[in-house]
């Protein structure tokens, strides 16, 4: 079986990184989705992969992983990069597009 090893990124619809800190390990699927005849559902036989876990640490992550002989890959986070604003930007004469209600 394979694995992912990761730091989920933040969600789109909220400003706080509250969800970010934690190490996440996936199982990677071994089927295909395959719709259902009946209702068109996407559905697979592999229940590992909707498994997800969670560890404080990358280091806990691995040591789990190779405790059950797991092939793994670990993604390593972006760092973040913090663009400096001001308010009065909004409002500066040589802005590129004019500024309107």
């Amino acid at each position: 079986m394979k694995a992912r090893i990761f730091q989920p990124a933040k969600t789109a619809m909220q400003s706080g990184r509250a969800k970010t800190r934690k190490w996440v390990l996936e199982f990677e699927p071994t089927r295909r989705q395959q719709l259902d005849p009946m209702m068109g559902w996407p559905g697979a036989g592999d229940t590992m992969s909707q498994v997800r876990l969670t560890f404080d640490t990358r280091k806990e992550a691995e040591a789990h992983a190779k405790r059950l002989e797991l092939d793994y890959v670990v993604q390593e986070p972006k760092e973040r990069r913090i663009k400096p604003k001001a308010y009065a930007d909004n409002f500066a004469y040589d802005r590129k597009f004019p500024w309107s209600h």
